[in-house]
């Protein structure tokens, strides 16, 4: 089986640090990967601060095989994506003809000078097209571009999931049990040493539930995440198991 390819993910604006807006896109772009075989390995927020938002990149795009940015692409001042884009890999902005062309078509007889400062892209700038989406996304090296708003982001994320599938995906199974987490965790620190091949993790349930924990197990290999989900099962025991 392949080894798993890594992915990252930079999460951009102070609006999301200042707790005015709450983020939707991280949880997206996780669905999106694991359904797909790619595994998120990071998450970092930052301001909205081109040296900063560049010493991130940096380090993500080295250490990951993909790295997804959300936010800091419009026409605003503090929209610096772009430029920190370029500052991480060395690359001047400059005019993408397709991107203005859309722009001028979009906008019409309102586009304004400044709005046409969203077509300024670091050189050697990919853009991933699909007839489902009239705006491309863009991708630097190994970096792709995203916008923030959710709406857009979610219909971007349709487009790389088949750009970037071909992966073996992740399967993951769900144990329900009525025992309390603080009993069962040696179960699963035993069953999760002796199955290396999954990862298991525990999740507390509050309120009026028969199910105290969900128990997830996520693996590539459906197999191996069958016989860690028998184990589960074994260790438990039947009394417990509400599923």
């Amino acid at each position: 089986m392949d080894p798993p390819r890594t992915a990252a993910a930079l999460v951009l604006g102070n609006e999301l640090l200042t707790g005015k807006v709450q983020d939707k896109n991280l949880t997206a772009l996780a669905e999106m990967l694991f359904e797909i075989g790619i595994e998120l390995r990071r998450a970092v927020f930052c301001p909205d601060e081109e040296e900063m938002i560049g010493a991130e990149l940096a380090v993500l795009s080295r250490d990951h095989d993909w790295v997804f940015t959300s936010g800091g692409v419009g026409p605003t001042h503090d929209d610096v994506t772009m430029a920190a884009v370029g500052r991480t890999f060395s690359l001047p902005l400059e005019r993408s003809p397709e991107i203005e062309d859309l722009l001028r078509e979009f906008f019409g007889e309102r586009l304004e000078e400044h709005q046409l400062r969203m077509a300024e892209l670091p050189r050697g700038a990919v853009l991933v097209k699909s007839p489902r989406v009239r705006w491309p996304t863009v991708r630097v090296q190994n970096v792709f571009i995203l916008p923030g708003q959710p709406e857009i982001f979610r219909s971007k994320l349709a487009i790389l999931a088949e750009h970037l599938g071909g992966a073996t995906p992740f399967v993951s199974r769900e144990v329900h049990t009525s025992s309390d987490e603080a009993r069962i965790a040696p179960l699963l620190a035993e069953v999760s040493h002796q199955h290396p091949a999954v990862s298991i993790g525990s999740y507390p349930q509050w309120g009026d539930v028969a199910a105290r924990v969900v128990v997830s197990v996520n693996g590539r290999d459906p197999a191996a995440v069958d016989r860690a989900v028998e184990a589960l099962h074994a260790a438990l025991g039947a009394g417990s198991i509400l599923d």
